[in-house]
C-alpha cells in the first residue's frame, strides 16, 4: 500500500513556542538524515547515469520535469550546466508545470494536467536518445506521471526522483530513485528535506554525467564559462598549476582560447610539435 511519508506529522511539535536556537538545532537534526537517505539510492542513480552517458554521446539530452519546488530544482540544475561545464543549454533542459511564471509564482492547477508535459516534450522534438527524469517529492504529481508514461512508451530512458516509497511516479519510470527522508520538520513542507534530497540527486546525476563525458580534467572545471573576473582568475590559476606559466602569461593564454581545456590543448600542441 502506498503511504505518503512526506505528509506524515513532524517528529517535532510546538514549533511556535520554541526559541530560535532550538528550532535551528532541530532542523539540523532532521537535515542530517538526508545524505544517508540519498546514499541508499546510489545504485539506482548509478544505473541511470550509465544509461544516460552513451545516449548523450550520440546526441541525447536530459529533460527534468516537475511542479512547484521539484520543478524549480530541475530548472536550477539544468541552468547550471552551461556555466559549469561549458555545455550548450540544449543538452540539459528543465521543464516546470505552469512554465516560466511558475518559477516565481504558483500557477493554479498546472501540475494536474497529465498530457501537458508530453506536449511540451514534443515541442522540444523528443527522441529515443533522450532521458526524461520526473521529479516529484510526493510521487503523485499528474504532470510528471504523464510525462514518464508517454516518454517510456515512446522509447526514452525514464527515471523518477521521489521521497515516498512505491509511489505512482516510480511505477511509471524505468529507473525509480527514492530518497525516503521521513516526515518534514514542518509537516508536509517538502521544500525542506525532500527538496534537499532532490537537489543532491540532481547534482549527482549531472555532475557525474559531465565527468564521464570528459568535461572535467582531474578535479577541475576545465570547460567552465569565463563569465566573470572570479572565473577568469580560477581558470588562470588552473593553467599556472598545470603548465607552470607565470600568471600574466597564463591569463593571456586563457583569454585567447576561451577555456582552460582549449588553452591547455593549444599550449601542449604548440610545445610538442
Amino acid at each position: 500500500m502506498f503511504t505518503k511519508i512526506t505528509e506524515q506529522t513532524s517528529l517535532h511539535d510546538n514549533l511556535d513556542r520554541k526559541p530560535t536556537g532550538q528550532l535551528l538545532l532541530e532542523m539540523n537534526e532532521e537535515d542530517q538524515k538526508v545524505a544517508l537517505a540519498v546514499r541508499q539510492a546510489i545504485p539506482q542513480i548509478e544505473k541511470l547515469i550509465e544509461g544516460i552517458v552513451p545516449r548523450m554521446k550520440r546526441g541525447g539530452r536530459i529533460f527534468y520535469l516537475g511542479a512547484g519546488t521539484s520543478g524549480r530544482l530541475g530548472v536550477l540544475d539544468a541552468s547550471e550546466i552551461p556555466p559549469t561545464f561549458g555545455m550548450p543549454p540544449t543538452y540539459v533542459i528543465g521543464l516546470i508545470a505552469g512554465g516560466e511564471t511558475a518559477l516565481r509564482n504558483p500557477v493554479e492547477g498546472a501540475e494536474d494536467n497529465e498530457e501537458k508535459s508530453w506536449r511540451e516534450l514534443l515541442d522540444h522534438n523528443i527522441t529515443t536518445l533522450d532521458t526524461v527524469i520526473g521529479i516529484a517529492a510526493s510521487g503523485t504529481t499528474p504532470y510528471v506521471i504523464g510525462a514518464l508514461r508517454n516518454a517510456r512508451q515512446f522509447g526514452c530512458l525514464t527515471a523518477s526522483i521521489s521521497c515516498n516509497p512505491d509511489s505512482p511516479v516510480a511505477a511509471e519510470a524505468e529507473i525509480p530513485i527514492e530518497a525516503v527522508v521521513g516526515p518534514e520538520f514542518v509537516t508536509g513542507s517538502t521544500r525542506l528535506k525532500s527538496g534537499t534530497a532532490q537537489k543532491m540527486i540532481c547534482n549527482m546525476i549531472t555532475t557525474v554525467t559531465m565527468i564521464r563525458l570528459g568535461r572535467v580534467k582531474g578535479n577541475k572545471m576545465v570547460n567552465m564559462q569565463l563569465s566573470n573576473k572570479k572565473l577568469v582568475d580560477r581558470g588562470t590559476r588552473m593553467l599556472v598549476e598545470e603548465l607552470g606559466l607565470p600568471y600574466a602569461q597564463a591569463r593571456q593564454l586563457l583569454l585567447l582560447h576561451g577555456s582552460v581545456k582549449k588553452a591547455s590543448d593549444a599550449w601542449h600542441s604548440a610545445h610538442e610539435s
